[in-house]
């Protein structure tokens, strides 16, 4: 379990000399949710652990973001999000580009467009970050011989797909502790995952498979093409077969999906019309799913933070 003591709320230190108990549960020193005084951050608190431990992947940073009031007081959603190094500050990332999570979060809960929520970003490993978020399963949907062509449309030689434990880390490992550690609402119909290409595959991959624990995904820019884009449709058509297959009927979930028609998203337009087919194949109506399209928009975390109140509010309005 992991834990955090923060001087943002009620500190540890300060429950015990009133005498009370503390609210949470100590473990080793190494293993806490540190604040990242370094973020440049507009809003919030930052946290993270530099390298979570796991079983299931690499391990790496994840960080925890909570809004201005947070308090023990309040039970809140959670938003986990993949790419997590690129969501928050735009002077550590690589492209000195980032979603603004932190400046569209408060602004949507101020004016109550959403719920109250947190949000838990998982960093990436660039080197495994293909293997670690392609939806593992749509490799099933290809025959013995179509399996060779994927290391040369994937850019990989030599490859070994982790999604499957990925998902596991997310599922059996971050979320027990995030929800022991922070004031959360724990059931499916408060907990939702987004991302964005790869991320958004992975996100779609996360509701298909887990969807008693995931109520609702976004997947941004939504990279169909599963690698590097050509003319080959193999893994694309893996990957809508998966759908068609394990995307959980409509009722009880939402899904977000949308895409431009710049640089690497000029590649998506023409699965928007698969995309709407399996939807509506599974029952899902305008009120519970959206496929957008953004025209003259590229593939970029300036993109994204352009229009990322749409699938805030969608995922979680009020």
């Amino acid at each position: 379990m992991i834990i955090c003591c923060l001087v943002v709320f009620t500190s540890c230190k300060q429950k015990e000399s009133e005498g009370e108990k503390p609210t949470t549960k100590a473990i080793a020193p190494e293993m806490l949710f540190q604040k990242v005084d370094t973020a440049k951050i507009a809003s919030g608190t930052l946290l993270r652990v530099e390298k979570y431990p796991s079983k299931f992947i690499v391990p790496r940073p994840v960080d925890v973001w909570l809004p201005d009031n947070y308090s023990g007081d309040r039970t809140y959603d959670v938003l986990y999000m993949h790419d997590g190094q690129m969501l928050f500050d735009s002077t550590t990332t690589w492209n000195k580009q980032e979603w603004k999570v932190d400046e569209w979060a408060s602004q949507l809960m101020s004016s109550n467009k959403t719920k109250d929520f947190i949000v838990v970003a998982v960093h990436n490993i660039p080197e495994r970050r293909w293997e670690d978020l392609f939806p593992e399963k749509a490799i099933g949907f290809l025959s013995e011989e179509e399996l060779k062509t994927v290391k040369d449309i994937s850019n990989r030689a030599d490859y070994t797909l982790n999604g499957n434990n990925y998902l596991r880390f997310m599922v059996e490992e971050l979320k027990p502790d995030i929800d022991k550690s922070f004031s959360t609402k724990t059931d499916a119909s408060h907990t939702f995952v987004m991302g964005s290409s790869m991320g958004g595959l992975m996100s779609m991959y996360a509701l298909s498979e887990y969807p008693n624990v995931f109520g609702g995904a976004a997947c941004l820019s939504t990279h169909w093409p599963g690698a590097v884009p050509s003319d080959n449709q193999l893994l694309p058509n893996a990957i809508f077969k998966y759908m068609e297959t394990n995307l959980p009927n409509a009722g009880t979930h939402k899904l977000y999906f949308d895409y431009g028609d710049q640089t690497l998203d000029a590649y998506y337009p023409q699965y928007g019309p698969i995309v709407d087919e399996i939807l509506q194949s599974k029952g899902y109506t305008d009120k519970d799913s959206k496929n957008l399209f953004f025209e003259g928009t590229e593939h970029s975390e300036n993109s994204w933070n352009e229009r990322l109140d749409q699938p805030l509010v969608f995922l979680l309005g009020n």
